[in-house]
């Protein structure tokens, strides 16, 4: 696994943006209720804490609107495993869980594995850390 540190922000809004998008793209609702990574669309999208994000419908983006922090990723949409280690990293819509409810992405296949082995331990200590690794402007690639 090859990591490049970024100087400059990696997003505008609150949310790690890839092309202006959050989630690269992906329907954070679809993720919670279909258990799934569904690519969404720019003709249902919606902005919340200055990040675009991007729908499958129009029902999704409401449900979305409704209740935003139910659906939008933890941390930032940064890697779950990397705040837990005190680094912001960038993320594979692939690589997700949803723990209590809530979405959890992950660097790739390979870290969500490491991640899955003691997930309450490594979101006690990402929640901890995520005050002081929302500050840095670093992100690792």
């Amino acid at each position: 696994m090859v990591f490049i540190a970024l100087s400059a922000p990696a997003y505008a809004g609150e949310f790690h943006e890839t092309n202006g998008v959050a989630i690269q793209g992906y329907d954070p609702v679809a993720y919670v209720t279909d258990s799934k990574a569904v690519q969404g669309s720019a003709a249902f999208s919606s902005v919340y804490k200055g990040s675009t994000f991007h729908f499958v419908s129009a029902a999704s983006r409401d449900m979305f609107n409704a209740d935003p922090q139910k659906f939008a990723p933890q941390y930032g949409g940064f890697c779950a495993f990397g705040v837990s280690r005190g680094y912001k990293a960038a993320t594979s819509p692939d690589a997700f869980t949803i723990v209590g409810g809530k979405l959890y992405l992950n660097y790739n296949a390979e870290v969500q594995v490491m991640w899955s082995k003691d997930r309450p331990a490594y979101i006690r200590k990402a929640d901890e850390n995520w005050s002081a690794v929302e500050r840095t402007t670093k992100v690792l690639r």
